[in-house]
């Protein structure tokens, strides 16, 4: 199973954070990734400042016969043509794609697989939870839930958005 996750929290040429969100998985299905499967759609404050516009976040899982590599190529080339720009790290961003899974992989990389930080981020396991509840940390072997369960209470503010 690959896995990617998706983030906004500013508007890009497709509008509004959402807007962007569902624009990008257009465009990945443009470029022969086939999406097999989408998260419902989070709010998530912004980190570290959480003054910052709040996130947008969504996990997908997707098929493609391209390697890690091309895929990682693929997805930044996606953040680009929507405005990403990386200035500063965690900066509020158009678009953000990340690699989380692919096919169980453990590689250092580039990319680096499992996603380094997959397993402490709310705004990724709760929404994987929402399409692939069964999965387990590639590296850890940790379920879903015990990852989940683990994380501190505050990084637990997350909120399913409406359809």
């Amino acid at each position: 199973m690959i896995v990617i996750a998706l983030g906004a929290n500013i508007p890009s040429r497709a509008g509004m954070p959402r807007d962007t969100l569902n624009a990008a998985l257009t465009a990945l299905r443009e470029q022969g990734i086939r999406i097999a499967a989408i998260s419902s759609f989070y709010a998530t404050p912004a980190w570290p400042d959480p003054g910052d516009p709040p996130f947008v976040n969504a996990v997908a899982r997707i098929e493609t016969g391209l390697s890690p590599p091309e895929l990682m190529t693929l997805l930044h080339a996606t953040e680009e043509s929507f405005g990403r720009q990386r200035t500063k790290k965690n900066a509020p961003r158009t678009l953000d794609l990340d690699l989380l899974d692919y096919d169980g992989r453990i590689e250092e990389g580039p990319p680096v697989l499992p996603h380094p930080r997959l397993g402490e981020r709310s705004f990724v396991l709760i929404p994987l939870a929402d399409i692939a509840p069964l999965w387990r940390h590639p590296a850890t072997k940790a379920s879903l839930a015990e990852l989940i369960e683990a994380l501190p209470p505050n990084e637990r503010q997350i909120t399913r958005l409406e359809a």
